[in-house]
């Protein structure tokens, strides 16, 4: 439940940061934003892990190591980065209809609303999916910040990792196994349902309009 937990809500920050960025990028036109396009792809290059100590300090130092929200916001962060595979996907949207939204008066909000979400539905399947992945498998991240040894706020990958403990190991190696089964069947029936809608969120964001 814990992991549950925090994976929700990484999902829904994560997919609406991804969402907003990539809407912006595809859409509207501001000064700069080419070189912050190339920037954000630059530092996605880089990977996460090189600034784990870095993360650790700060989280501490605000008092949310040991806590889901340190979780959330670690996970959901740079999620905005990850803009590329939906603005691929809105490029192909026909700018007519914003302009046609425009004409009506609608916003930049109500156009992003009620003209573009309606018609991205694969592209949000396959952003969901790739949110709610993330920290439902992690380790790394959630050994470092759940590090008091409070049982009660572990993830599923650190309960399992403990169960691995050569003192425990004898005691609990069938129940790892089956720790391990049960966490890949949320994932699979996830992707067995949302299949189609998943294809077409790559395919469509791989395709430049």
């Amino acid at each position: 439940m814990n992991t549950f937990k925090v994976a929700v809500a990484c999902c829904v920050v994560s997919t609406l940061f991804t969402l907003m960025v990539a809407y912006a990028t595809s859409f509207c036109d501001f000064k700069s934003r080419k070189p912050m396009m190339n920037l954000a792809v630059i530092l996605n290059l880089f990977p996460g892990v090189l600034s784990m100590i870095a993360v650790y300090f700060i989280l501490r130092a605000l008092g949310l190591t040991n806590t889901h929200l340190g979780l959330i916001l670690v996970y959901s962060a740079a999620s905005g980065l990850g803009y590329l595979i939906a603005k691929g996907f809105f490029d192909t949207v026909p700018r007519a209809l914003c302009e046609a939204a425009k004409l009506d008066g609608a916003s930049q909000a109500r156009t992003f609303i009620s003209v573009i979400i309606p018609l991205s539905k694969p592209i949000i399947v396959y952003t969901i999916i790739s949110s709610f992945l993330v920290p439902w498998m992690d380790f790394v991240y959630a050994k470092m910040i759940m590090n008091s040894g409070i049982s009660d706020m572990w993830t599923v990958s650190i309960g399992l990792y403990n169960m691995l403990d050569k003192a425990l190991i004898n005691s609990y190696f069938s129940q790892f196994c089956a720790g391990g089964v049960l966490v890949s069947i949320p994932i699979s029936i996830l992707f067995v349902i949302m299949q189609k809608f998943y294809v077409e969120g790559i395919t469509g964001g791989a395709v430049k309009g």
